[in-house]
């Protein structure tokens, strides 16, 4: 029998690929902890790392092996279970040493789970996929591979990761006397399961752990030829502080801790110029050329005093950098004999049209979800070329608006208009804080769900090539 090392060699080697030192590290640890019988692993290393992809080839170099293995893959859900099984039979049907494991019968190849030939019978399959939230009453394995179970879905919240546990205990029910449990994953929250020192506090307590962080403790990357130090360093700058030393360097982050520098904003002053050029529409500001806007609409319905009602304007430039150009807290009146709903759709409309934005996202939890088409029907009155999107948020509050702010923040990438800085998200930003029970972050929110919404590019939106159709609204037009 061939070691793992050279069995990961010889597949690379097939598919026309080079085995990096950092790949054979990990497959030397995987090979020398089951060789061992250490039962209990957890291998950690940073995103992109290539650990699922080595980890499928540890499970049909173990199948090669020993075919009579049941293997039992488990994720934070079936689908990304699936991938993994899915690769696991790639593998066979093209490795070398592992074509015949094939078996002749096509029922026992599915895509969730699949038998190889061997010489005893066996009720349980050679490899199952299972999400962790679902039903394994009855399932045995003599090896569990737990890959990516701590996703933000699964942890991002006290009841969550108590769940995550819970499940996770199921484990023991079904493992074979003797078997092992391999853990995959990187830490996405302070109470990570990951953890592995304490025996009060940890939850892998006693398991034995290879962690292989994108920087070693001297600066060294882990993998030179695909991240050199300065590719390390944009993906620092792209990821924001608090995602890269949770997923690149395996060390949990308190978000509970997190701040916002408002020193890390770039103020400016200058107004949006419509320009058009070979009669194709161009959006600057200060000389540079926008490629991307959107708007986001957090909407409610109370007047002033209440649940604050804003819509948040911004654009990208070819640098990639962010323009927060309006950001406008509405309320309705009661002046008007117009519902509340109306006034404020017909507000929303009036600052996408005089912006030129061509996509507004309407947040529908609450109230938003009848807001849509009221605010097409105000755009039409307009004339304004503009989409509309609707979205639900489920993903914590603290959680999303630590995502949009972060990267933006550390590469001192958000620029932002003097107008907005006259408003209450100055405010809003150095005195949020994710412990604080009641934040007012209406403005952080609404901002937030525009730097996360993937940028419209603005020719799609406006239409043929040789057309202005980045159309002025009428009331523009009958005011110039």
């Amino acid at each position: 029998m061939i070691t793992f090392p050279v069995f990961l060699v010889m597949w690379n080697r097939g598919m026309g690929f080079l085995t990096p030192d950092v790949h054979l590290r990990i497959a030397a640890w995987l090979e020398q902890n089951y060789e061992a019988k250490n039962t209990k692993l957890l291998l950690m290393a940073f995103r992109a790392c290539g650990k699922s992809t080595i980890v499928g080839l540890f499970c049909a170099w173990l199948l090669y092996r020993n075919p009579n293995l049941r293997l039992l893959i488990l994720a934070a859900d079936v689908a990304l279970a699936r991938k993994m099984v899915r690769n696991i039979k790639r593998i066979i049907e093209h490795h070398k040493l592992t074509k015949s494991l094939k078996p002749a019968q096509a029922d026992q190849w599915g895509s969730e789970r699949f038998t190889v030939k061997r010489s005893q019978e066996l009720r349980d399959p050679s490899v199952i996929a299972r999400g962790i939230l679902s039903n394994m009453t009855g399932s045995r394995a003599d090896i569990i591979i737990c890959d990516d179970v701590e996703v933000p879905r699964t942890c991002d919240t006290p009841d969550k990761r108590e769940r995550l546990r819970e499940k996770l205990g199921e484990v023991d029910f079904i493992l074979t006397p003797g078997g092992t449990q391999l853990y995959v994953g990187t830490p996405h929250t302070f109470e990570t399961i990951y953890a592995t020192k304490s025996e009060d506090a940890d939850y892998l307590f006693g398991f034995v752990d290879l962690r292989v962080p994108i920087m070693d403790e001297t600066g060294a990357s882990a993998w030179p030829e695909r991240y050199p130090i300065a590719e390390i360093e944009k993906l620092k700058q792209k990821t924001g502080q608090r995602l890269f030393t949770s997923q690149m360097m395996l060390q949990p982050v308190d978000d509970k801790k997190a701040r916002f520098d408002i020193n890390a904003l770039q103020k400016y002053n200058t107004p949006l110029v419509y320009s058009e050029v070979q009669r194709q529409a161009v959006l600057s500001i200060e000389g540079r050329k926008l490629v991307s806007g959107s708007a986001y609409w957090d909407p409610a319905l109370g007047r002033e005093g209440g649940d604050g009602s804003v819509v948040a304007v911004l654009f990208t430039d070819e640098a990639g950098n962010y323009y927060l150009h309006a950001l406008q807290y509405i309320y309705a009146e009661n002046k008007s004999g117009d519902s509340a709903a109306e006034q404020q759709c017909r507000a929303v409309a009036a600052l996408c049209a005089r912006h030129y934005v061509p996509s507004v996202t309407v947040e529908q939890n609450g109230i938003g979800g009848f807001l849509a088409g009221i605010l097409r029907n105000e755009l039409a009155k307009l004339n304004a070329v503009c989409a509309v999107k609707e979205i639900s948020n489920r993903r914590n509050k603290e959680n999303r608006i630590l995502d949009a702010f972060d990267a933006v923040l550390s590469a001192r990438k958000l620029f932002v208009h003097a107008d907005v800085l006259e408003t209450r998200f100055l405010r809003e930003m150095s005195e949020w804080s994710p412990t604080r029970k009641h934040n007012e972050d209406d403005g952080l929110d609404a901002v937030a769900g525009a730097i996360l919404q993937e940028p419209v590019r603005l020719p799609r939106i406006y239409g043929k090539a040789n057309v202005v159709s980045w159309k002025k609204p009428i009331y523009m037009k009958e005011q110039t």
